[in-house]
């Protein structure tokens, strides 16, 4: 594929997780300024419900707010960050994504069930790491703007693929010294899920 030419999304990690009906409620899906790179912000199937017959139902859980970028070079996924509504799904996120990430990569995961006061660096297959935040009553998008000091007005008059670009860039560059805990100390220590319309005007 000529650099030159903006990649669609079966040049990209995108178009096989797109063949496996992973992705969904998508908000931008197209190329970013930078050439052989793609743009995704919306959700990935992280499980899904029994089908009966033709019926179409949604995920049994996903990866959910997601803001990620696509190398159609390497068939990679170099920066990803997203919403987990339960720790113990670090599995399953890293096992579906286990044949995009790089162990150079940038990965944060925000997390429901977690101490609202710990951070960890949590290993995932193949050698990366990902970077496991608390989050409640906020969005993906507020906090990797907050965590990779982005103010909102640096990047208000850019397009969609120019904001996700930028944002992601800076968050690649941003250092996250987190105490390394495995998956399994992960799942023991972490919190009942809590409720996340519990607190939020009806």
């Amino acid at each position: 594929m000529s650099t030159l030419t903006a990649p669609v999304i079966s040049d990209t990690p995108f178009g096989a997780l797109a063949a496996q009906h992973r992705l969904h409620n998508a908000v931008l899906k197209e190329p970013l300024p930078a050439p052989g790179t793609f743009g995704f912000r919306g959700d990935i199937a992280l499980a899904f419900q029994d089908q009966v017959a033709d019926e179409a139902r949604p995920p049994a859980y996903s990866l959910e707010q997601v803001l990620a970028v696509g190398d159609a070079a390497s068939a990679k996924i170099p920066v990803l960050a997203g919403y987990l509504h339960n720790f113990a799904w670090l599995k399953d996120a890293g096992e579906v994504l286990a044949d995009y990430l790089v162990p150079e990569g940038t990965y944060v995961f925000f997390v429901n069930n977690i101490d609202f006061l710990k951070t960890y660096s949590v290993a995932l297959p193949g050698g990366a790491t990902a970077k496991v935040l608390p989050l409640d009553e906020s969005t993906v998008w507020k906090e990797v703007l907050e965590l990779a000091g982005v103010e909102k007005t640096n990047v208000k008059k850019l397009s969609g693929p120019e904001k996700l670009e930028y944002v992601l860039a800076q968050l690649a560059a941003t250092k996250m010294d987190y105490p390394e805990i495995s998956y399994v100390d992960g799942v023991a220590a972490m919190e009942p899920v809590r409720n996340r319309n519990e607190n939020r005007p009806v």
